[in-house]
C-alpha cells in the first residue's frame, strides 16, 4: 500500500463525528463509507476490502476490539487506528495485537490519524516516563472499565467497585461517559 489516498471505513457510534470525520477525510481523496457497529461494517466488509479503517473502540454499549479483528481477518493489509476516550493500557495492548496499527485518544483530527496510519513501526525513542496520571484519570478509566464488563449496569458497577450507587451516579453526571 502507498502512502496515497485509499478506500476508508470509520466505525464510529457517533453519527456527528463520523459524518465530520468522512468529509474531511473525503476531502483529502479518500473514497469513505461508515458504519455504526459491527453488523453495519459486516455487510460492508462483504462488499468491498479497505485500505484503511479508523474504529472507536466504544460503540454504544459494544467493544469495538471485535470490528478491529474483523477488518484484520478480511484483510491483513488494512491500517487500522482505534480511536478512544476511555485509553488504557490493557484496551491498547488487545487493539494492536487483534490487527491495529495504532491506537489514539479521543480528541484526535484528521491530520493524527493520517499520520497514524503512515506509522508502521514503534518508537524506541519515546519517553518511558511520559505524563504522570492523575488519580483522577485512573479512577475515571476505572470507572468505564467496570462500567463496559457490567454492560452499563451502574448498580452492578458500584458493586464491583465499592462505592455506593448515588457516588457513581454523581461521578458519572460530572464527566458523561462518551
Amino acid at each position: 500500500m502507498s502512502g496515497t489516498p485509499g478506500r476508508l471505513v470509520i466505525v464510529e457510534d457517533d453519527e456527528d463525528f463520523a459524518r465530520t470525520l468522512a468529509r474531511s477525510f473525503e476531502r483529502r481523496g479518500y473514497a469513505v463509507r461508515t458504519a455504526i457497529g459491527p453488523v453495519e461494517l459486516g455487510a460492508l466488509l462483504a462488499e468491498e476490502e479497505f485500505d484503511y479503517a479508523v474504529v472507536d473502540l466504544k460503540l454504544g454499549t459494544h467493544s469495538g476490539l471485535p470490528c478491529v479483528a474483523a477488518i484484520a481477518e478480511a484483510d491483513p493489509s488494512t491500517r487500522i487506528v482505534v480511536l478512544t476516550g476511555f485509553a488504557s493500557i490493557a484496551t491498547a495492548v488487545e487493539a494492536i495485537k487483534l490487527g491495529a496499527a495504532h491506537y489514539l485518544p479521543k480528541p484526535s483530527n484528521t491530520d493524527d490519524i493520517e499520520a497514524a496510519f503512515g506509522r508502521s513501526a514503534g518508537n524506541s525513542a519515546v519517553p518511558v516516563d511520559g505524563r504522570a496520571t492523575s488519580l483522577r484519570t485512573l479512577e475515571w478509566e476505572k470507572i468505564n472499565e467496570t462500567l463496559i464488563a457490567t454492560g452499563f449496569n451502574i448498580s452492578e458497577t458500584a458493586r464491583r467497585l465499592g462505592m455506593h450507587r448515588r457516588t457513581l451516579a454523581r461521578k458519572l453526571e460530572k464527566r458523561p461517559v462518551r
